[in-house]
């Protein structure tokens, strides 16, 4: 069974799965947009991560689990849904994976359970959060759903493993998340760029590492999918000279980059609607969030795709489908 199974990686891991030979039963959450999956052999359910019954139901017969259903929400920054969908909903998942006797559950976290990470020292499975950073509850929800597949492990027998996947391009991106990246970049939308960087990675090889989980992984144990360090003037250089558009050469200073996220926290609150950009992601983009995936190379044996190919490969998923 997969959770999530019509999102980004979701809809990788389905294809994978069914590449491999699996039987795949896709957990949908009702009424959500699937045609990421259309035409697959996959049995569909219906089905709320947050309602235990659903989730009994829809892992009734299955040996394996992977959970990748969660709410990346990042407006507003406080929000009861990250918790209910990523922490309460993971709990179902465990509960229902214990009572059922699953083989194994790989739940798929988020690096950024992980302390940020230097270039020349990126960061690794060694050094977790010791405790909600009270910046997004995205990030704190999935912290607090790591720990508790953990404990499961520790005190339940859970037969779990935990994959954190950092920044992920690629098909299948259908609300766009990190396709508005490459959208605004090849609009010539985006003015400039902030000081940080990230660890960015193919979604098809995040996907992999996730089912090699299934049989590879040790339980009890996290790994770090991703690929590349880049900051983020790197990063737009290569998604410009993939798109076909000069990429943004001004640098901003982090003051004006924090001064913009205050002021679109501001106008998120004032009249009620999203902004582009909040004071949170104002200082995570700020922030060198730099990490290493030798364990998951190693252990899970994560393939490490060039992310131009995977900008590529979203960038022409994007234009095929109208959204840019």
């Amino acid at each position: 069974m997969v959770t999530g199974s019509n999102g980004l990686l979701g809809s990788h891991l389905v294809r994978t799965l069914l590449e491999d030979g699996y039987a795949v039963r896709a957990m949908i959450f009702p009424g959500s947009f699937v045609k990421t999956l259309d035409g697959l052999p996959v049995e569909r359910v219906e089905g709320n991560i947050c309602n235990l019954d659903d989730v009994m139901v829809a892992m009734e017969g299955c040996e394996g689990v992977i959970h990748a259903a969660a709410s990346t929400k990042v407006w507003p920054i406080h929000s009861k849904e990250s918790w209910e969908i990523n922490l309460e909903g993971t709990k179902n998942v465990v509960r229902a994976a214990v009572a059922l006797q699953v083989k194994r559950l790989v739940y798929v976290g988020s690096a950024s359970s992980f302390q940020n990470g230097s270039k020349e020292h990126p960061s690794d499975e060694h050094y977790p959060l010791k405790g909600c950073t009270d910046l997004l509850d995205y990030v704190d929800s999935k912290l607090m759903a790591q720990e508790y597949v953990l404990q499961a492990v520790r005190e339940k027998g859970l037969p779990a493993v935990v994959v954190n996947p950092t920044f992920m391009f690629g098909e299948y991106d259908s609300q766009p998340n990190s396709g508005k990246m490459i959208i605004a970049i090849y609009q010539k939308l985006l003015p400039g760029y902030a000081s940080g960087g990230k660890n960015f990675v193919y979604a098809r090889d995040v996907a992999r590492a996730c089912i090699n989980a299934l049989t590879k992984g040790r339980v009890g144990e996290c790994y770090i999918a991703g690929n590349v360090n880049l900051n983020y003037k790197e990063l737009f250089e290569i998604i410009g000279h993939v798109v076909g558009a000069k990429p943004p050469q001004i640098k901003f200073p982090n003051a004006a980059i924090l001064l913009y996220g205050y002021l679109g926290t501001l106008k998120g609150l004032l009249f009620r609607q999203p902004p582009n950009i909040n004071h949170a992601l104002a200082k995570i983009s700020c922030a060198d969030q730099y990490y290493s995936p030798s364990k998951a190379v190693k252990e899970l044996h994560m393939p490490q795709t060039p992310i131009e190919e995977a900008i590529r490969a979203e960038f022409n998923w994007l234009k095929v489908n109208h959204y840019c």
